[in-house]
């Protein structure tokens, strides 16, 4: 018998909901609240698929202006095997047409996103740890509202590969997380975030200068969670000293993505991601 035809269309924000739901059932560990930030960067940036009415599927395609990002590729499982997420690709694609593309997918997928064109460029290792008080060097912390907006989306932009303001200023005003600004003089050296997720915390983004900076930054995010308490961090195989970091303070090596691109690796100072902001984008 053949399956009911499929509508493909922007997600509400109900159904970008629904997808970060999705995404927690297969244990990306979203968020608590990224849903409202994923959507102010780009509101149409979500497709959902429905058959006969009901969401079967769903995609990001979020355009940063240049350089596009791909998450949240998803079919339920009893809907896979049909071709719809070979049609919902191929609309996100379509959206994305004439930028730099990339993504985080898991190693499995490597080889169909190679089929379209992607090409790997290092792998992002999610490490775990359990909460508690780590030893930094003396820094200066200090809390974003203390800092120009300008320098700190200056520096967000030597991390990232395109502008992000309207990401970013929901990102530091999220609900259950904190965000933390090294400052060596009056100059901005980094700075990071942790939020609440449906199984502990996440610190991402995680930027600094160097490991001193990184260590004393993801102290004061740690304090902001309870004692014990799981953190994640997800970190840049290639950057040695930001492996080098999750080896002091033992943390544990629970998943990984591969990171890939579409035309040619933007340029980033990748020596001061010591943590990524989100693997859904970017």
């Amino acid at each position: 018998m053949t399956p009911p035809p499929i509508e493909i269309r922007p997600a509400t924000a109900a159904e970008v909901d629904l997808m970060v739901d999705w995404a927690a059932r297969e244990g990306w560990n979203p968020g608590l609240h990224d849903a409202t930030c994923f959507r102010a960067q780009a509101a149409d940036g979500f497709l959902v698929a429905l058959q006969e009415g009901e969401p079967i599927g769903g995609i990001s395609a979020v355009s940063y202006g240049g350089f596009g990002f791909l998450g949240f590729y998803i079919v339920v499982p009893q809907a896979r095997g049909q071709g719809h997420g070979i049609a919902l690709w191929q609309q996100a694609m379509a959206r994305l047409a004439g930028q730099v593309v990339g993504l985080d997918g898991v190693f499995a997928q490597q080889e169909n996103y190679a089929r379209s064109g992607f090409r790997f460029a290092y792998r992002n290792l999610r490490f775990e740890w359990l909460n508690r008080p780590i030893s930094a060097p003396h820094e200066r912390i200090a809390t974003p509202d203390s800092v120009a907006r300008a320098a700190l989306l200056a520096y967000d932009r030597t991390c990232f590969p395109a502008p992000r303001e309207r990401f970013l200023e929901c990102w530091l005003a999220l609900p259950e997380s904190t965000t933390r600004v090294l400052l060596r003089g009056d100059e901005v050296a980094g700075y990071g975030t942790i939020r609440r997720c449906r199984s502990g915390w996440k610190v991402g983004p995680l930027f600094a200068d160097d490991r001193a900076g990184a260590t004393a930054l993801l102290a004061a995010l740690c304090d902001q969670a309870e004692s014990g308490a799981a953190i994640y961090l997800d970190v840049p195989e290639p950057h040695a000293a930001a492996m080098a970091l999750a080896a002091e303070l033992e943390m544990r090596e629970v998943f990984g993505t591969a990171r890939m691109y579409l035309g040619a690796p933007p340029a980033i100072t990748l020596e001061r991601v010591f943590g990524v902001t989100t693997f859904e984008l970017g």
